[in-house]
């Protein structure tokens, strides 16, 4: 999809469209349909049988999306009033009705905010979204599937079916809120699911240590929740989300608390437009990390160099040997140490001084008194100047991922020692952000361009990526051709900024 505001912005969102038709269908052919300023996106959810029954089963909310894909999803759909619940589920019966469907089907519709409704299409399956629709109806939907499938009537009328409390799904993504929600593929170093409960459900398809590769959608998991009122189920659903841990790859769970607590989406002002028009809210510039968080990423360090060191001794041929201990001790003074950590772009140093069975740990001027334990699954029981705090900390090479509180904290640990090198990378070259497939040369090899200026389409997971020109330059050459397959980081243009 394509809105064009210009009529000159129409040939190139029409090609664009094109290739994106063709490469995932086998057909180019483009629709040209009105646009609905601040539309919702509502769906019904249907049933029909061999015996000529039919139904809905009241509809979903799928308004918050990106990229024209779902992120949460809610039942019912906030505002809708008994008369247009039933107007919507009547046109959603006899479109279902109009072609004799048999099974689970969606009839969507783009809603303008006075409440009118347009039939945008009907998906012939059970969608992702689903489970919000079972949690408020407490029905099964897949035995329903099965129970049509082999000739029996709908188990329940129109009539007997109802709507108890109200219920989210938050699709819980490898990708980078940060970059355009760009996917990522890696391996899952720590997945840990919330406990699911009777209000707490997970459906996914992958376990820790699973690759997400670039040849599927890079979908992790689908978080749902149920409580009496959806007020209660945005409380559940911030708490899930806090209680969620993904090491390994980037992904949405912060994006994904921040939209649920976003004033906007809790006072269900809701439409397609809603996370652009809240962009100042969902991506806050700076990102700076809590002392706190600092403070438990150092203690981690040196707790990790003790146990790493106890292990060596019992290993060792001297597993008693005075020379293993990691725990400060000195004949005449102090042990001292200083970790190095760095959050972006910032560099800090977190001073260590070993006092009797505890560690006094300095940062940005002031002193703490601070001890801990690692228990299970990376948990770390902290103590800092008397203050309890539970987090979890995950090693992944040189990151370190802290859990305080819900939030994700990512240090990268600096080894004094280590020298880095000049770097890789060709001077001067572009390269692809994630695997995929060059579709399409926009620059000639030899062409002068401005900075900004499109110079190749790459697709990926079901999205196109332009490879834009990162200063005024020329366009030395491309690296390769339409329909090759690149690598991640490959380098894909040799370009030349102008020295100016």
């Amino acid at each position: 999809m394509r809105a064009v505001d210009k009529a000159e912005d129409l040939a190139a969102a029409l090609d664009s469209c094109k290739r994106e038709a063709i490469n995932s269908f086998g057909d180019d052919a483009v629709l040209v349909e009105k646009y609905v300023q601040r539309p919702r996106h509502i769906e019904i959810q249907v049933f029909g049988d061999t015996h000529g029954n039919c139904v809905y089963l009241f509809e979903r909310d799928c308004s918050v999306q990106r990229r024209h894909q779902k992120v949460v999803e809610e039942a019912p759909a906030p505002g809708m009033t008994p008369e247009r619940r039933a107007a919507m589920g009547k046109a959603a019966v006899d479109a279902a009705k109009a072609v004799a469907y048999v099974g689970a089907g969606t009839v969507e519709f783009i809603v303008n905010q006075d409440g009118t409704f347009y039939f945008m299409e009907m998906n012939t399956r059970l969608q992702v979204e689903h489970p919000v629709t079972e949690m408020i109806t407490g029905l099964d939907l897949v035995e329903w599937q099965l129970k049509v499938a082999a000739g029996e009537p709908l188990p329940l009328a129109q009539e007997q079916l109802c709507i108890h409390g109200h219920a989210l799904e938050a699709r819980i993504y490898a990708e980078d809120p940060d970059k355009g929600f760009l996917p990522s593929i890696g391996k899952l170093i720590h997945l840990a699911p919330p406990a699911e409960t009777i209000n707490v459900r997970v459906d996914t398809g992958v376990e820790q240590e699973d690759e997400i590769s670039p040849h599927y959608d890079p979908m992790i998991a689908k978080l749902i929740v149920w409580d009496e009122s959806r007020e209660r189920a945005l409380a559940r659903m911030l708490q899930a989300l806090a209680d969620y841990r993904v090491v390994g790859v980037s992904n949405n769970i912060g994006f994904l608390s921040r939209l649920v607590a976003c004033p906007a989406f809790a006072q269900a002002d809701l439409d397609t437009g809603l996370i652009e028009r809240e962009r100042g809210f969902l991506f806050p510039e700076g990102g700076v990390q809590s002392a706190e968080a600092w403070l438990v990423a150092a203690l981690a360090e040196l707790i990790h160099d003790q146990q790493y060191a106890a292990a060596e001794a019992v290993a060792g041929n001297d597993p008693h040997s005075p020379w293993h201990a990691r725990d400060g001790w000195r004949v005449n003074s102090t042990a001292k140490r200083e970790i190095r950590l760095r959050a972006g772009e910032t560099e800090k140093v977190v001073n260590a001084a070993y006092a009797g069975t505890g560690i006094q740990l300095e940062f940005d001027g002031q002193s703490v008194g601070a001890a801990g334990h690692f228990v299970d699954g990376g948990q770390l029981r902290v103590d800092l100047g008397g203050r309890r705090i539970s987090a979890t900390v995950v090693s992944a090479n040189e990151k370190r991922h802290v859990f305080i509180d819900g939030v994700c904290h990512i240090f990268a640990a600096i080894d004094p020692l280590f020298h880095a090198g000049s770097g890789g990378g060709a001077e001067g070259g572009l390269t692809a952000p994630m695997p995929g497939k060059v579709i399409a040369l926009i620059a000639a090899a030899g062409a002068r361009v401005e900075k900004g200026s499109p110079l190749l389409i790459l697709e990926a997971m079901k999205m196109e990526h332009t490879i834009a020109a990162p200063a005024a330059g020329v366009v030395k050459s491309f690296l390769f051709s339409v329909g090759e397959q690149v690598s991640d980081g490959a380098e894909l243009v040799e370009f030349e900024a102008d020295k100016t």
